[in-house]
């Protein structure tokens, strides 16, 4: 799938400004002014710069958020007076984080506390049976964490059962509050708090700032490195407070006294400096896996532990676990490239549906958000367990289809479903299966058929020369830290490099890049990319688009480009994208312009121009597109790697995006295939 590069041409006069009076880096600036961020005042807003003392810059006053104070003096009541508190958690990262740092600072304070997360098999948020547990064991107020704000049932059966229940949460809420004796999320209507975004470690940050009467900086000292991973784990946006809560967290990261952390940090290998991307891609992951297919007793069990020999056993559990989550993740996208291999139109569609036997429920999310990246589609998946009827699942999607709208266009045909624009978790009958498949696929066409655009992108910070790339213009990227969610690592367009030289690393399982340009020359690594599988020579002059980065070595610092795409210079984006889309089109059945199909039928010259083009090596169809020296329209080209696979003539393994010419292949009659028989008979 080709992703679109949207380039923004930030204001040079706003560039300018930013530059000059804001003491930043052109790059810098020409990132912010892309992302909207084109005044002094935003930019001041945006670094969260404040006139109050240096240890609470950035963070607003915690009892501006509604019912704040209400839920510390009920609180402080519970822990004075001895009375049983439980903190009620959640299952993921966030929720088991928030549960660790309330439950360790109410214990600090002298709270007579227990904890409560449910497993993953009874759902998600406050249950029945578990409210009930809970007072039969005395507890007499219940903390929620990351949870409780749709929990209408459980706070009525709480103020029946005598308990207090005191909500923090920071999803969105409905219609109706909860009965609760304390509703906070900064989400309700009637909340002043002027930052919204928290997730619920950060909500709980921000509560025991309360109790210490608005102290964020010994809050954020004792408990944001644990509040840094959980903000980055749930994707909720680095900016204002969040940034904040990140970038201090990281630094209190390399030298944290939590035994669990400091053991799991040990366990990952990561090392400092500390970034965002290792929080969300080394240290999260770990504790989401306890949740995921054990239990998240054990990574709770983990950030509280008292000693470093428990410490280190829990950690070393935790981190089997998220191999055995990567091991459970691979046999489903395993299990999905069988089912395309059998039937290759199961990727036609505007939407990609797959279901399974046995998948396990804990990480379909994630094998979805993969398939997303691999496929540039939404993907909806499902399982079910052996002997059960009943299919649940998980969706991810990309810009341009709403997930939530696209069960509800389904809803009959669901148990259950709930979510939002990116993502959502549904139940159905096994029965239901195929309509539901076919409401989703209707859905997704009705979008397109309103004008609806569903293309994966690259956001792009706009254009630099090489000359720009210096060592201390990308140095000054570094005031954007953290990146992440809503505040993206900068993206930029470098137009027409020269390839000097293609160099192998990791035994070829890397490519790196010699460019030449503008009178610089500049080095550009492809992680993933196979150096026999890329399609470009010496002497090719191609347009990328990189992230510039620092790099250290004998004490020598240079610049370092990592490219998130490359093309040869003087392809026609929109022309590419259009051709694509006409391409699954046609393999769909769907109706063309009769002016079209003349020139999709591929001639016998431009078959043998894409066969001498593959050569032996594998190539994914876009790098084998950038091989072939004419003009050949993307959709020409794609109809031919499909004549050759039906006539035998190559492998196209349209899952892993693979092709390559089957060497001793007997000689075969391309016009018999049946691509090129559809194309003849739609012109007769």
């Amino acid at each position: 799938m080709i992703k679109k590069w949207l380039i923004n041409s930030p204001d040079e006069k706003a560039v300018r400004e930013l530059s000059l009076k804001g003491g930043l880096s052109t790059l810098a600036a020409k990132a912010l002014v892309s992302s909207g961020i084109n005044t002094m005042d935003k930019a001041l807003e945006f670094f969260s710069q404040s006139e109050e003392t240096e240890e609470d810059m950035g963070f607003c006053d915690p009892f501006l958020i509604k019912d704040m104070e209400t839920a510390c003096d009920i609180i402080n009541d519970a822990a004075d007076s001895g009375e049983l508190i439980c903190v009620y958690g959640d299952y993921d990262c966030d929720g088991v984080t928030a549960t660790a740092v309330l439950a360790g600072y109410l214990t600090d304070i002298g709270g007579n506390v227990i904890t409560y997360i449910n497993e993953r098999s009874e759902g998600y948020g406050m249950n029945g049976n578990a409210v009930r547990k809970l007072a039969e064991r005395g507890v007499r107020l219940i903390i929620t964490v990351d949870n409780g704000i749709s929990a209408i049932e459980e706070a009525k059966l709480c103020r029946e059962l005598g308990m207090k229940l005191v909500i923090t949460d920071h999803h969105q809420p409905g219609e109706n509050l909860p009965e609760a004796d304390a509703v906070v999320d900064p989400h309700r209507r009637d909340c002043p708090s002027p930052f919204k975004h928290y997730c619920g470690c950060g909500l709980v940050l921000k509560l025991i700032a309360a109790m210490e009467g608005g102290d964020m900086g010994s809050a954020v000292e004792q408990y944001s490195d644990l509040a840094a991973i959980a903000t980055v784990a749930d994707v909720v946006p680095l900016v204002g407070e969040n940034r904040e809560i990140v970038r201090q967290g990281l630094h209190f990261l390399e030298n944290t006294e939590n035994e669990g952390l400091r053991a799991l940090i040990e366990k990952s290998g990561i090392k400092p400096p500390y970034t965002a991307s290792s929080a969300a891609f080394s240290l999260a992951p770990r504790i989401n896996a306890a949740g995921r297919i054990g239990s998240p007793s054990d990574a709770l069990d983990l950030l509280m532990a008292e000693t470093s020999h428990e410490a280190d056993e829990l950690a070393e559990k935790v981190c089997e676990l998220n191999t055995s989550r990567k091991n459970y993740e691979n046999a489903i996208i395993l299990d999905i490239a069988e089912q395309i291999k059998a039937d290759s139109t199961l990727l036609d569609s505007r939407v990609l549906v797959f279901k399974g036997e046995g998948w396990h429920h804990g990480v379909i999310g994630i094998a979805a958000a993969r398939c997303v990246e691999r496929f540039g589609k939404p993907v909806f998946l499902m399982s079910a367990d052996e002997g059960s009827e009943e299919l649940r699942g998980s969706a991810r999607s990309i810009d341009g289809l709403n997930v939530f709208k696209a069960l509800t266009a389904a809803a009959d045909t669901l148990d259950r479903f709930g979510g939002h624009s990116g993502a959502g978790g549904f139940s159905l009958d096994k029965k239901n299966f195929g309509e539901f498949r076919r409401r989703l696929i209707q859905y997704a066409d009705s979008q397109a058929a309103d004008g609806v655009s569903c293309v994966p992108y690259i956001s792009v910070s706009g254009a630099v020369t090489a000359s720009e790339l210096t060592v201390e213009q990308v140095k000054g990227l570094d005031v954007l830290e953290p990146f992440g969610e809503g505040n993206p690592r900068p993206v930029f367009l470098l137009q027409g490099c020269v390839i000097s030289e293609v160099i192998s690393l990791s035994g070829g399982a890397h490519t790196k890049l010699a460019l030449s340009g503008g009178g610089a020359a500049l080095p550009a690594l492809m992680f993933g990319t196979k150096t026999a599988e890329f399609p470009l020579k010496k002497g090719d002059e191609v347009n990328l688009l990189v992230s510039p980065e620092i790099n250290k070595y004998n004490n020598k610092e240079t610049v370092s480009l990592r490219a998130a795409d490359i093309r040869r210079k003087g392809l026609n984006q929109q022309k590419l994208i259009a051709a694509e889309d006409t391409y699954y089109r046609f393999r769909r059945g769907e109706a063309l312009d009769k002016r079209l199909i003349p020139i999709m039928i591929p001639e016998r010259t431009e078959l043998a121009e894409v066969y001498r083009a593959a050569g032996k090596n594998d190539y994914s169809p876009q790098s084998l597109y950038s091989r072939i020296n004419s003009d050949m329209n993307y959709c020409k080209f794609l109809l031919c790697l499909d004549i050759f696979a039906e006539s035998g003539l190559m492998d196209y393994d349209r899952c892993a995006e693979k092709v390559h010419i089957i060497e001793g292949a007997p000689k075969a009659d391309t016009e018999q295939a049946p691509t090129m028989r559809r194309l003849r008979a739609l012109i007769s």
